[in-house]
């Protein structure tokens, strides 16, 4: 493609601009080379503009920048006022648009992201619609698998994907916006079909984060002016917000009986360990009954946005019941079936907020003690031992403190300052630092009828300690466990 294609619409200044073929966009310097325009992104913990040397040695001759940088004569240097919206725009035109070939639904909020991501793909799948999906558990369309680092990837990796799933044959994609991916620009130049708002709750505040509550909402807003309708939750106060900033059709859900779709009456299923909700739902006057795969209450409101974009697209109800019954999210309320005699739930929570709800959700259903385990990440969020010490202390029979991406914080005093919140809040814990073995030691020690919560890893395969990402599988652990347990 040639240069000039891919600056197609961007603002940029070049003192002796001269067009030439360019085979890809690199902002790693590792990944620059002949005919590669190497982005200088400017970011948390480093500068492209520093390893702009290191991506000529390699080959690149084409640089965008938004500071000044030295290099040969023969490099031609492209400055813009910020290289991370360029590399937007870039990406965009690099991979032809692909949101205008495939309807893209963005789902933001502080809670729910993934699940609500999920139901929806599942929905549509299901319905022989097929969607694509991009998220913190990875991206996926079909039978193909991609990696991803961020919950919102940077926006060449967004772009690359969404044009593998429009020529895929996808005709939808379902991703999860972060505000920090709308705050780094990875979303720019995508065409949004759909907008959906599910809550709002003060999170991600701090270093190389937001700075404030207010500018955290802030960057939440910034999708729905981009989407052509907007699926809003009525029940948070925050909807109004939204709605006031979105510039298109609104589609409201909720327990309000304003709402397009109104939740009516919840009703809780146990078959053995298998943990599932009932649900009434009053739409366009008609009432309906759908039942989720899924623990909690709060799953049932999800639900209702995947019931919504189901009748966008035309699926009948006997397709959506059908789907929504059979789901399953890997990491968030995942019943693992292996054992019948305890019930095992993993699930990412890692807030107070997010652990207190998995363990009331544990404790609406029949039981016989509450174990959760659990552990807090190494080197920042250290509020975070006190709100989820003191909310498992107060509410679990057992608590099990563990490790949890300690990274170069002593996992022991991170267990230790956990405890010391347990403890105040008068709970019975065991400390345990070697995840692995606080696993096994979770499955080992349940009574029957106990169920167990393994909360904070979910999806992740990895442990972040001492700065490597070191494997490790929640769900293959406890899988080995639960079947020690067996006696298999």
């Amino acid at each position: 493609m040639k240069l000039s294609e891919i600056l197609k619409g961007l603002s940029f200044t070049c003192a002796d601009f001269s067009d030439k073929d360019i085979k890809d966009i690199a902002y790693d310097s590792r990944k620059a080379g002949e005919n590669i325009i190497f982005v200088c992104l400017t970011g948390a913990f480093a500068d492209g503009h520093k390893y702009a040397a290191g991506a000529y040695e390699k080959g690149s001759r084409v640089f965008v920048c938004e500071k000044e940088i030295s290099l040969p004569s023969d490099a031609l240097i492209i400055s813009v006022e910020n290289t991370r919206a360029a590399l937007a725009k870039m990406s965009c035109n690099f991979f032809r648009n692909p949101s205008r070939e495939i309807d893209v639904i963005g789902i933001t909020g502080t809670k729910g992201k993934t699940t609500v991501a999920h139901l929806i793909k599942f929905v549509l799948d299901k319905a022989g619609i097929m969607t694509g999906i991009i998220g913190t558990v990875g991206a996926s369309y079909g039978d193909t698998v991609l990696p991803t680092v961020n919950t919102t990837p940077e926006s060449y990796e967004l772009q690359k994907m969404l044009r593998m799933m429009a020529d895929g044959g996808c005709k939808a994609a379902a991703i999860e916006v972060s505000s920090l991916g709308l705050k780094a620009h990875r979303t720019d130049g995508t065409e949004f079909a759909y907008g959906v708002f599910t809550n709002l709750y003060p999170d991600h505040i701090g270093t190389n984060e937001h700075e404030s509550f207010e500018e955290y909402a802030y960057w939440k807003t910034q999708l729905f002016p981009l989407c052509k309708k907007t699926i809003v939750n009525i029940d948070d106060p925050f909807s109004e917000r939204i709605i006031g900033c979105s510039a298109g059709e609104i589609i409201t859900y909720g327990y309000d009986e304003k709402a397009d779709y109104v939740l009516g009456r919840c009703e809780k299923l146990k078959n053995g360990n298998i943990l599932s909700m009932a649900f009434n739902v009053f739409a366009k006057g008609a009432k309906k009954k759908f039942t989720v795969g899924l623990p909690a209450e709060i799953n049932c409101h999800n639900s209702l946005i995947a019931l919504a974009v189901a009748e966008e697209y035309g699926v009948s109800d006997e397709v959506t019941a059908k789907a929504l019954a059979s789901v399953s999210v890997k990491g968030r309320c995942e019943t693992v079936h292996e054992c019948e005699d305890i019930t095992v739930i993993i699930d990412y929570a890692h807030n107070g907020v997010s652990l207190k709800s998995i363990i009331d959700t544990a404790k609406d259903y029949d039981h016989n003690r509450i174990i959760t385990l659990f552990g807090s990440v190494g080197g920042r969020t250290e509020c975070r031992r006190e709100e989820l010490g003191t909310v498992s202390g107060a509410l679990s029979d057992l608590t099990v403190i563990t490790s949890d991406d300690p990274d170069f914080e002593d996992p022991m005093k991170i267990c230790e300052e956990i405890a010391s919140y347990c403890k105040k809040a008068g709970g019975e814990y065991v400390i345990i630092p070697d995840r692995a073995e606080a696993v096994h030691y979770a499955v080992k020690n349940a009574l029957p009828g106990d169920i167990v919560i393994l909360a904070g890893k979910g999806h992740e395969e990895y442990m972040k300690v001492e700065g490597k990402k070191l494997p490790f599988s929640e769900k293959a652990e406890v899988l080995r466990a639960l079947r020690e347990r067996k006696g298999v």
